[in-house]
């Protein structure tokens, strides 16, 4: 008897089944599996999860759904700043210095910074799609300065920092990184520039609808204008306290050197890094044993804090400051803009007001010019009356 051309053979027990090869069918198959009892808890975390785009230092970025567990641990913030970035302090302007991050909320801008990333939530929206450009057209695609967590070569490398593959002193390192800003300080600066270009532009539409409708109240006084001129008032107050509470946000951090220096997040991770690194750097490639090596490991933890000390002054905010104050001003500016609208606004009330006294005067006098004229007729009434009454009599 022959063989048919399908046979079926048994699986000797105990034997796992043969797994089923993938069926391609043009789409990506999924390389992450997941169990099937805990697809729900899955979809439950998921559904609180946020939407955050990811830029690194680099220009990369990436679209992810975090919940605010993961944010924590990534960014090593407490969760009252994550309440701050929250729905409730949408139209808040704060900057946060923390040890390892910067939290921003600007406006319609709400990020978490660190010396190597910038976590943005919403990212999506139509206000904020300004902001992801600019990250992508100004983030550099390489980083001035390199530390990956390993230090220089023993002797030949001792006190240099890694950089695009090559090894530079620690004085120079440093006078590079301070060639330039920060990576953190880089997308503070964008942020900053997004918000007052939009509170500029507001301004602008602002003052474009203002001086039509307030010199056609002047002209004519009637209640559309009026309405219209409370509507544009309104709008004027709240674009006020958004310009203010921006302003006095970086004024706050220019009247504190210490909360500037907070926010050197760059300097103060490679101030956290470089000793410890080195030292481990040494310890590891050193053939000998650690012992008659302690006086030289000694020596290389004194050089390499002098070296950076000497170069990253803790209260050195001048960098910061020049870009805060700049902005500043540019804040200082634009309010001076809204004031001066909200000044055309009060002449022209005092305009208008001073129309209308002076016909309500006209009205006065007019109404007194016909009182006295009806005293007059009614005198004269009265003695043409007593005169007719008078030869009545005496006839």
């Amino acid at each position: 008897m022959g063989k048919n051309q399908f046979s079926i053979r048994r699986r000797k027990k105990g034997m796992p089944p043969s797994p089923t090869p993938p069926v391609d069918n043009g789409e990506p198959q999924n390389s992450i599996s997941m169990p099937v009892g805990t697809a729900k808890a899955s979809k439950k975390k998921v559904g609180g999860a946020r939407l955050w785009m990811r830029f690194d230092r680099w220009g990369q970025s990436e679209l992810n759904e975090w919940d605010k567990n993961a944010i924590i641990k990534r960014a090593g913030i407490p969760t009252r700043d994550l309440r701050i970035l929250g729905p409730i302090f949408s139209h808040s302007s704060s900057i946060l210095a923390r040890e390892k991050a910067m939290v921003v909320n600007l406006e319609f801008i709400r990020a978490i910074i660190t010396a190597e990333e910038v976590l943005l939530l919403d990212p999506l929206r139509q206000e904020v799609l300004p902001f992801v450009d600019q990250l992508r057209q100004q983030l550099p695609h390489k980083s001035l300065l390199k530390v990956n967590g390993t230090c220089a070569e023993q002797d030949d490398n001792e006190g240099h920092f890694p950089n695009a593959g090559h090894w530079l002193p620690v004085p120079e390192a440093v006078e590079g990184l301070q060639a330039e800003l920060p990576f953190e300080f880089q997308v503070l600066e964008i942020a900053l520039e997004v918000v007052c270009t939009f509170l500029d532009s507001s301004v602008a539409d602002l003052e474009r609808d203002a001086y039509p409708v307030l010199d056609e109240l002047a002209m004519n006084v009637s209640t559309k204008n009026l309405e219209q001129v409370r509507s544009l008032k309104s709008n004027l107050t709240r674009l006020l306290a958004r310009v203010q509470k921006v302003r006095d946000e970086i004024e706050h951090l220019l009247d504190d050197n210490e909360d500037m220096a907070q926010l050197y997040l760059t300097r103060k991770w490679i101030q956290n890094q470089q000793p410890e690194t080195l030292l481990g750097t040494i310890v590891s490639n050193s053939p000998v044993p650690a012992a008659p090596n302690l006086r030289r490991l000694n020596s290389a933890r004194s050089r390499s804090g002098s070296l950076v000390s000497n170069h990253f002054n803790y209260y050195d905010v001048e960098d910061l400051e020049m870009l805060l104050e700049a902005y500043f001003m540019q804040l200082e500016g634009t309010r001076n803009k809204i004031l001066s609208v909200r000044e055309y606004i009060d002449d022209t009330e005092d305009y208008v007001n001073i129309q209308l006294d002076n016909q309500r005067n006209e009205l006065i006098q007019l109404q007194l010019t016909l009182t006295i004229a009806s005293f007059a007729i009614a005198m004269e009434t009265l003695i043409a009356g007593y005169a007719r009454w008078k030869k009545l009599l005496g006839s």
